[in-house]
């Protein structure tokens, strides 16, 4: 049976803050806040289920705070979620058909070439020019995008909102900050649906998911302002930054874990 201590606390309460902090700015928190909940014991079904609770009500801020400051495009963004949430139900049919196991090679060569290409081409992602691309075409790009990134969420999931991020500003050619407030809207309405899921089912536990959720709010909060004040130059680097630890985990999971 799961215990909580104080200790619990002090490991999971800054380490989800942290995890909001960076999925506000580059997606990826998950990447943080998954393993930390499996650190402290909790049984994989309720690790997975107490972070779709904490990233839930985060995400929730951070969106909030981009649609203030008008920063989302509204039509393409609900377009991508209602696309995403069916591309998910898809890839989560398949995954029960299929052993994903072989995306993780394709993960650890796809992730060092985006990288690179990211790193040194310095003015992707910097300016929005997407009124350049017509709105058909755009409208067009959004439900790819949804499917495409949806299904893998549904199908394998690590770093679904980086992929977004990836997507929207490679091929719609978003800045980074627009690319992101955008993600944050398929991502909650993945997450919502997610989450209900989880709760149906009892796989989360409250005791340690409602503070937790508390600290997502204010660490998604802190990184959506910056992002606010900053702009696009503070989310590539830590959009980089994600791309490794995604990298890092795959390499982990292939080589190490057995």
């Amino acid at each position: 049976m799961f215990e909580i201590t104080l200790q619990t606390y002090l490991i999971v309460l800054p380490l989800i803050f942290f995890a909001g902090f960076v999925d506000s700015i580059a997606g990826g928190g998950g990447l943080i806040s998954v393993p930390t909940y499996l650190v402290v014991g909790l049984p994989p079904h309720f690790a997975l289920g107490n972070n779709k609770f904490s990233s839930t009500f985060g995400t929730f801020i951070s969106t909030s705070r981009y649609f203030k400051h008008k920063l989302i495009d509204l039509k393409i963004a609900l377009i991508s979620a209602v696309f995403a949430l069916i591309g998910s139900h898809l890839g989560t049919k398949t995954v029960l058909l299929i052993n994903p196991h072989f995306l993780n090679y394709f993960l650890l060569i796809l992730i060092p070439i985006v990288t690179i290409v990211y790193f040194f081409n310095r003015k992707l992602g910097l300016r929005n020019y997407s009124h350049q691309i017509g709105f058909t075409k755009k409208i067009v790009l959004a439900v790819s995008a949804g499917l495409i990134i949806g299904f893998y969420d549904g199908f394998f999931g690590p770093g679904t909102g980086s992929f977004l991020i990836l997507f929207f500003t490679a091929l719609i050619h978003y800045d980074f900050m627009t690319a992101n407030a955008n993600t944050k809207v398929v991502n909650l309405a993945s997450n919502l649906a997610a989450l209900t899921t989880f709760i149906m089912h009892g796989k989360v536990n409250f005791a340690i998911g409602i503070p937790a959720a508390f600290f997502g709010i204010a660490g998604n909060y802190v990184g959506s302002k910056l992002v606010i004040k900053n702009g696009s130059k503070l989310i590539k680097p830590v959009f980089l930054i994600v791309l490794i630890l995604l990298f890092g985990k795959i390499a982990f999971n292939l080589f190490v874990r057995k």
